[in-house]
């Protein structure tokens, strides 16, 4: 089986910075309805790399607003800030965020590596492929498209579980399944909400299910 391969671990003071800038970020968008503008070049080399990321934030343990982008486009410190911005106003699933909210909400960053399409495959291979907790997987059916975080398998455990959900949220019955589905897989390095060891989804080994 392919092991994707993963960018090094960002240093300790850049995932600092980019947990401050997506507060910021988020701070200046209750003031000014805008994201924080900044100057990449003002920022270590490693943030001024071509990054995709995707900002979580949640409250009281439940999703508060989640955006970001699967393909990089702009230098990974801009891009925080934008979907820091994006995920607490533009989720068009929830509110606005508001000051008392901003106060208790968590904000965890996921910086995406490259996404390896697979083959195709019938859905039962595709169930053997996937690598539970290590795994982000896009969905791509013509009008109907979607991904899932590598964080989801928290909350849904098995393989099963994690594409049945996909297929839904990208617009499709449960039970769908068609040759001409095509999905990716990717794997994310991790900045939570508090101070923690970093991590980088790795494939640990063969047998992993």
């Amino acid at each position: 089986m392919h092991t994707p391969q993963t960018s090094p671990l960002l240093s300790e003071d850049s995932r600092r910075r980019l947990r401050e800038i997506a507060h910021e970020s988020i701070a200046q968008g209750l003031a000014s309805d805008a994201p924080l503008a900044i100057d990449a070049r003002d920022f270590p080399s490693e943030l001024q790399c071509k990054r995709a990321s995707f900002v979580t934030l949640t409250l009281n343990e439940n999703l508060r607003g989640c955006i970001g982008g699967l393909e990089a486009r702009m230098p990974l410190v801009e891009d925080v800030a934008y979907h820091a911005f994006q995920a607490a106003f533009r989720d068009p699933r929830f509110a606005p965020l508001t000051d008392e909210e901003f106060s208790k909400v968590e904000i965890s960053i996921s910086i995406l590596n490259p996404a390896e399409p697979l083959p195709p495959m019938s859905e039962a291979e595709l169930l053997q492929t996937l690598r539970p907790g290590v795994d982000g997987l896009i969905l791509d059916e013509g009008h109907h498209c979607g991904t899932f975080l590598p964080s989801v398998w928290e909350s849904l455990h098995t393989p099963r579980e994690f594409l049945n959900h996909l297929k839904r949220k990208a617009g499709l019955p449960m039970d769908f399944w068609s040759p001409t589905l095509r999905f990716a897989r990717y794997t994310v390095e991790s900045i939570p909400a508090h101070d923690a060891e970093p991590t980088v989804s790795v494939h640990k080994s063969e047998s992993s299910s």
